[in-house]
Protein backbone atom coordinates (compact mmCIF):
# COMPACT_ATOMS: atom_id res chain seq x y z
CA UNK A 1 0.00 0.00 0.00
CA UNK A 2 3.03 2.89 0.83
CA UNK A 3 3.80 2.33 -3.19
CA UNK A 4 0.63 3.21 -4.14
CA UNK A 5 0.09 6.33 -1.95
CA UNK A 6 3.81 7.23 -3.20
CA UNK A 7 2.36 6.98 -6.78
CA UNK A 8 -0.92 8.77 -6.06
CA UNK A 9 0.95 11.33 -4.35
CA UNK A 10 3.41 11.31 -7.36
CA UNK A 11 0.72 11.92 -9.44
CA UNK A 12 -1.05 14.63 -7.48
CA UNK A 13 1.75 16.47 -7.23
CA UNK A 14 2.12 16.27 -11.13
CA UNK A 15 -1.41 17.11 -11.72
CA UNK A 16 -1.64 19.83 -9.05
CA UNK A 17 1.75 21.99 -10.71
CA UNK A 18 0.25 21.65 -14.20
CA UNK A 19 -3.02 23.41 -12.46
CA UNK A 20 -1.03 25.91 -10.51
CA UNK A 21 0.64 26.72 -13.80
CA UNK A 22 -2.52 26.88 -15.67
CA UNK A 23 -3.81 29.28 -13.20
CA UNK A 24 -0.60 31.11 -12.79
CA UNK A 25 -0.93 31.55 -16.94
CA UNK A 26 -4.21 33.12 -16.41
CA UNK A 27 -3.35 35.32 -13.68
CA UNK A 28 0.10 36.81 -14.60
CA UNK A 29 -0.32 36.66 -18.03
CA UNK A 30 -4.29 36.07 -19.35
CA UNK A 31 -6.23 38.34 -17.30
CA UNK A 32 -3.71 41.98 -17.32
CA UNK A 33 -4.36 41.53 -21.18
CA UNK A 34 -7.61 43.08 -20.98
CA UNK A 35 -6.15 46.55 -20.07
CA UNK A 36 -4.35 46.08 -23.01
CA UNK A 37 -6.54 44.96 -25.72
CA UNK A 38 -10.29 46.38 -24.32
CA UNK A 39 -12.41 44.11 -22.35
CA UNK A 40 -14.74 43.34 -25.29
CA UNK A 41 -11.54 41.60 -27.01
CA UNK A 42 -10.61 40.20 -24.06
CA UNK A 43 -14.47 39.04 -23.14
CA UNK A 44 -14.58 37.49 -26.94
CA UNK A 45 -11.50 35.40 -26.32
CA UNK A 46 -12.21 34.44 -22.91
CA UNK A 47 -15.51 33.16 -24.55
CA UNK A 48 -13.74 31.37 -26.99
CA UNK A 49 -10.75 29.82 -24.83
CA UNK A 50 -11.89 29.47 -21.23
CA UNK A 51 -15.60 28.81 -21.99
CA UNK A 52 -15.16 26.54 -24.91
CA UNK A 53 -12.32 23.81 -24.71
CA UNK A 54 -11.44 24.87 -21.85
CA UNK A 55 -14.42 23.92 -19.91
CA UNK A 56 -13.38 20.84 -20.48
CA UNK A 57 -9.65 21.42 -20.04
CA UNK A 58 -9.77 23.22 -16.95
CA UNK A 59 -12.64 20.60 -15.32
CA UNK A 60 -10.59 17.46 -16.04
CA UNK A 61 -7.37 19.15 -14.06
CA UNK A 62 -8.41 20.72 -11.57
CA UNK A 63 -11.35 17.96 -10.42
CA UNK A 64 -8.51 15.23 -11.18
CA UNK A 65 -5.71 16.91 -9.41
CA UNK A 66 -8.08 17.40 -6.63
CA UNK A 67 -9.57 13.83 -6.49
CA UNK A 68 -6.18 12.64 -6.52
CA UNK A 69 -5.06 15.26 -3.30
CA UNK A 70 -7.45 13.53 -1.50
CA UNK A 71 -7.00 10.05 -2.40
CA UNK A 72 -3.25 10.61 -1.75
CA UNK A 73 -4.09 11.44 1.65
CA UNK A 74 -6.02 8.30 2.19
CA UNK A 75 -3.71 6.27 0.73
CA UNK A 76 -0.94 7.70 3.04
CA UNK A 77 -3.22 6.89 5.96
CA UNK A 78 -4.05 3.57 5.31
CA UNK A 79 -0.48 2.74 4.80
CA UNK A 80 0.05 4.04 7.74
CA UNK A 81 3.04 6.46 6.59
CA UNK A 82 4.58 8.28 9.33
CA UNK A 83 4.03 12.00 9.96
CA UNK A 84 6.50 13.77 7.83
CA UNK A 85 3.98 12.37 5.00
CA UNK A 86 0.80 11.99 6.51
CA UNK A 87 0.93 15.65 7.86
CA UNK A 88 1.88 17.51 4.41
CA UNK A 89 -0.95 15.40 2.06
CA UNK A 90 -3.57 16.29 4.96
CA UNK A 91 -3.15 19.95 4.26
CA UNK A 92 -2.85 19.43 0.95
CA UNK A 93 -6.21 17.55 0.65
CA UNK A 94 -7.76 20.65 2.51
CA UNK A 95 -6.33 22.86 0.33
CA UNK A 96 -7.70 20.67 -2.59
CA UNK A 97 -11.18 21.40 -1.40
CA UNK A 98 -10.38 25.11 -1.32
CA UNK A 99 -9.10 25.65 -3.94
CA UNK A 100 -12.72 23.58 -5.37
CA UNK A 101 -14.71 25.62 -3.53
CA UNK A 102 -12.73 28.65 -5.04
CA UNK A 103 -13.72 27.47 -8.16
CA UNK A 104 -17.49 27.31 -7.41
CA UNK A 105 -17.02 30.89 -6.96
CA UNK A 106 -15.33 31.70 -9.76
CA UNK A 107 -16.60 29.66 -12.28
CA UNK A 108 -20.32 30.98 -12.57
CA UNK A 109 -18.59 34.43 -12.17
CA UNK A 110 -16.65 33.43 -15.46
CA UNK A 111 -19.66 32.56 -17.46
CA UNK A 112 -21.58 35.28 -16.75
CA UNK A 113 -19.74 36.88 -19.71
CA UNK A 114 -22.30 35.88 -21.99
CA UNK A 115 -24.83 37.57 -20.32
CA UNK A 116 -23.31 41.18 -20.63
CA UNK A 117 -21.94 41.29 -23.89
CA UNK A 118 -22.36 44.52 -25.40
CA UNK A 119 -22.09 46.15 -21.39
CA UNK A 120 -18.51 47.11 -21.65
CA UNK A 121 -19.29 48.53 -17.84
CA UNK A 122 -20.89 45.42 -16.47
CA UNK A 123 -18.04 43.15 -18.51
CA UNK A 124 -15.32 44.91 -16.36
CA UNK A 125 -17.19 44.36 -13.50
CA UNK A 126 -17.44 41.21 -13.57
CA UNK A 127 -13.88 40.20 -14.65
CA UNK A 128 -12.81 42.09 -12.14
CA UNK A 129 -14.67 40.04 -9.96
CA UNK A 130 -13.67 36.94 -11.44
CA UNK A 131 -9.58 38.07 -11.33
CA UNK A 132 -10.03 38.43 -7.58
CA UNK A 133 -11.17 34.63 -7.11
CA UNK A 134 -9.07 33.56 -9.66
CA UNK A 135 -6.10 35.28 -7.48
CA UNK A 136 -7.33 33.66 -4.22
CA UNK A 137 -7.31 30.27 -6.45
CA UNK A 138 -4.13 30.19 -7.68
CA UNK A 139 -2.59 31.49 -4.52
CA UNK A 140 -4.57 28.09 -3.15
CA UNK A 141 -3.48 26.03 -5.69
CA UNK A 142 0.31 27.58 -5.81
CA UNK A 143 -0.05 26.48 -2.14
CA UNK A 144 -1.47 23.22 -2.43
CA UNK A 145 1.56 22.21 -5.11
CA UNK A 146 4.08 23.73 -2.97
CA UNK A 147 2.68 21.54 0.47
CA UNK A 148 2.76 18.48 -2.02
CA UNK A 149 6.48 18.93 -3.23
Amino acid sequence: MAQAAFWLIFAATVATGLLAGASLDQSIKQLPARHRIGIEAYSAYSQASDLGNGVLFYGLLGGGAALLTLAAAAAAHVADLPARICVPADIGAGLAVLHSLTTLRAAPINFAQRRAQGDPEALAKLLNRFTHWQAVRAGLQVANFGVLL
